[in-house]
């Protein structure tokens, strides 16, 4: 059994609305093409050549503040989980259950749908990006957000969001060669998740649970620079950080970042050793990023799969993140 917790869809209606809120918008033109991101019969078929693998669903970009005003993405919010909830009513042999996609340009309906799609849809969490149309997700008004998820007790998936116009060099204008997607998602979160870190959301709600994607970006990569602050070279000592001390932290800055859980949307064997190395195997859950691959999902899957299957580990561990880690976080 394999549990893939971050995958993406995207229900045929809510694409058609898309069409209507973004007219031209690039994903309009491309995702037609990935017949298995919106198509829930080619979805299917797509399992059914990875055995009794199933599909925790998640939608896909773009952010629904993005794409409409506050009073506007509340509606959206609403049809798009309840087309979600309506698969996975469907067909839960396949899709055991949802993540839930939030209004974020209006925190009071958010929490609102928050409450409706776990209590009524049977969601298992809900989904944020990076970034709320350029805010950080550590501003306080996004707090209560993450509150709820605790009352809940069930966890955040945060999936990153850069856009071409992040430029690679201040004297230019917007990122080329891919740059802003290959590695600029990594940064994304990882920035994302520091800021966070060092908002003190982890001190203040020490049961949150967040699941950050691709295997948490650039950190594991990074273990050793999140153990020497630049600051910390001059001023500092092995075991006193200036910046962790001025944001009142409790705790050495590497210990909240192991507190994360990360997924394993690689598809490669190396980083994917470099991350359950850092996080451990509690915290690591397979995922694909399936279908975003020119197979329509097909190499995602069967790449992810390998590499998890490569790590030096016993086949409980494996066990563990293919599915039970999943089994436990979600409650499922």
């Amino acid at each position: 059994m394999m549990i893939d917790i971050f995958n993406h869809f995207m229900p045929k209606a809510h694409l058609d609305r898309l069409g209507e809120l973004i007219p031209g918008h690039p994903v309009l033109t491309a995702f037609p093409r990935l017949k298995t991101l919106w198509d829930v019969e080619a979805r299917l078929r797509l399992l059914d050549e990875f055995g009794d693998t199933q599909h925790v669903l998640s939608l896909a970009n773009p952010p629904l503040e993005l794409i409409a005003s506050p009073d506007k993405t509340p509606e959206i919010a609403r049809m798009a989980n309840d087309a979600l909830a309506e698969i996975c009513r469907k067909h839960p042999d396949r899709f055991p259950t949802f993540v839930a996609s939030l209004p974020l340009n209006n925190v009071e309906a958010s929490l609102a749908e928050i409450d409706r799609a776990i209590k009524q849809l049977g969601a298992r969490g809900v989904q944020l990006f990076t970034n709320v149309a350029g805010k950080p997700l550590s501003a306080p008004e996004y707090r209560p957000i993450f509150a709820r998820m605790v009352a809940h007790d069930l966890p955040v998936w945060i999936h990153p969001m850069r856009a071409a116009q992040f430029s690679d060099y201040a004297s230019e204008k917007a990122s080329e060669n891919e740059i802003w997607f290959s590695f600029g998602w990594p940064y994304e979160t990882t920035a994302c998740m520091t800021r966070l870190i060092y908002s003190g959301i982890f001190d203040e709600l020490p049961a949150l649970k967040i699941v950050s994607h691709h295997m948490g970006g650039m950190i594991p990569y990074f273990h050793g620079k999140i153990n020497l602050g630049f600051r910390q070279i001059f001023f500092g000592t092995p075991e006193k950080n200036p910046a962790a001390e001025e944001a009142g932290l409790r705790r050495r800055p590497v210990d909240y970042y192991k507190m994360l859980y990360a997924d394993t949307a690689l598809g490669e064997a190396a980083p994917t050793r470099c991350g359950q190395a850092f996080f451990g195997t509690g915290h690591c859950l397979f995922a694909t990023d399936a279908p975003f691959d020119s197979e329509q999902g097909r190499g995602l899957m069967r790449n992810t799969i390998a590499a998890v299957e490569a790590l030096e580990v016993s086949k409980a561990e494996k066990d563990a993140i293919f599915a039970g880690n999943a089994r436990k976080l979600l409650r499922l």
